[in-house]
């Protein structure tokens, strides 16, 4: 394969790279031949959505994400007004970049709360009023289940068969479902799942990072470079293109390490990764 069109599917999360600007960014990709970048709401809001997608369209490159909308758990109702203007916010600025995704973490459990499914019901319920503003701006909603670990504080959603469950009460163009090796990896389940999202057209998005042990303390930044850990990223892939799923595969790794780096080395590397362990 010619590794110029190997990496035309791959993007490259703003997170992954974050010491570099939006701008050194798009251009050591475009360079690369990386085909898209997933971008976080916070550092496009301080570049502003307008000229972030101006940018990206003169470099050639796709918006394949926007992160992250949802924390649709809270009871109190002004919690919950102010989460879902938050939300509609972020597909508004979704629409205005280009980006046709807006990736959902559903949010953990509020203080006091220890019943899982009457949280994940309060999403459910999230997405039902979000849904037609949603579509009327063009934007799909990707449930992103992720691993257990977070269940309590950060996402109720912790397996793709539970996102599945939620995004089926929806039409597949309004709610998809996101297939992330990092927090799915250890179930045995998921390449039935996969079958089933992609019977379904709902495999929003594919994002890749492996698991190193022993995890950083605090876990949310312990995500490790392609090929460092214990994750079979090329099943991911061949899963997820056996389902049907023809979309980006966007590296997404949060890591202290990889950010102390120089950015256009780590974006470097990260091409070769994915060249030798996803394709």
């Amino acid at each position: 394969m010619n590794p110029g069109q190997g990496l035309a599917r791959l993007s490259i999360n703003q997170e992954t790279v974050r010491q570099l600007s939006l701008p050194e960014l798009a251009g050591k990709a475009a360079e690369l031949g990386i085909g898209g970048v997933g971008l976080w709401r916070d550092p496009v809001r301080a570049y502003g959505p307008a000229a972030a997608a101006r940018l990206l369209r003169q470099h050639g490159l796709a918006v394949t994400s926007l992160c992250r909308g949802g924390f649709f758990t809270a009871r109190e109702a002004g919690a919950r007004r102010a989460a879902l203007d938050d939300n509609r916010a972020a597909l508004d600025e979704a629409a205005e970049l280009g980006t046709g995704l807006l990736v959902l973490v559903s949010g953990g459990l509020p203080d006091g709360e220890r019943d899982l499914a009457a949280a994940r019901e309060r999403v459910a319920d999230a997405l039902a009023e979000l849904a037609p503003y949603a579509r009327e701006r063009g934007v799909r909603m990707a449930v992103e289940p992720l691993h257990p670990m977070y269940a309590s504080d950060r996402c109720v959603v912790s397996t793709l068969g539970q996102a599945l469950d939620l995004a089926e009460r929806f039409p597949a163009d309004e709610v998809g479902v996101v297939v992330d090796s990092y927090h799915l990896w250890w179930d045995e389940r998921v390449p039935r799942q996969i079958a089933r999202a992609g019977e379904q057209g709902r495999i929003a998005i594919l994002q890749l990072a492996d698991w190193v042990t022993p995890l950083p303390e605090g876990v949310l930044l312990g995500r490790g470079q392609l090929g460092d850990g214990a994750i079979d990223l090329r099943a991911f892939r061949t899963w997820t293109d056996a389902a049907g799923y023809r979309g980006p595969a966007e590296v997404e790794i949060f890591n202290p390490a990889l950010w102390e780096r120089d950015g256009a080395e780590v974006l470097r590397e990260t091409a070769a990764r994915y060249l030798q362990h996803v394709l």
